[in-house]
This record gives C-alpha cells, structure tokens and sequence, in this order.
C-alpha cells in the first residue's frame, strides 16, 4: 500500500520530536512555556516527557503544531 501523498498539509512527513525539538530550539524552554501552558515545558522538561504528555493530549498538541506552523512563515 502506497502512503498517502499530502501536498497541502505541511506536517507531512514531520514528526512529533522534530517539531518539538524546532520549538525548543527556537524558543526555549521557558518561552515555549509560556507561549503554551503546560507542566511538562515549565517543570523539569524534557524532550522525551513532553512527548509523552503531546501524544496522550490532543488539545496540547495542537497547539504545539499551530505554533510551529506559525514559526515557518
């Protein structure tokens, strides 16, 4: 089975940790908190937990993917 082609969706092919870790670079950590209020990127955060917490959250991780939408342009 062929994977679907997506030319309109810019997260294609872009995976959770890599955009995280875009943000986190960009950002930082205490900036990235605060643009997005979650415990995970203000209390001891890590890549790996905020992960976690993202892929059991869809609310947070939209968020996550609308800022880092926004950071291309």
């Amino acid at each position: 089975m062929m994977p679907e082609h997506q030319p309109n969706n810019p997260l294609h092919g872009v995976t959770l940790k890599a955009i995280l870790e875009h943000l986190v670079e960009l950002y930082g950590w205490d900036e990235l908190g605060d643009r997005i209020r979650i415990n995970s990127f203000n209390t001891n955060p890590s890549i790996k937990s905020s992960l976690t917490f993202l892929r059991k959250t869809p609310w947070a991780r939209e968020k996550v993917e609308r800022l880092y939408l926004k950071s291309l342009k």
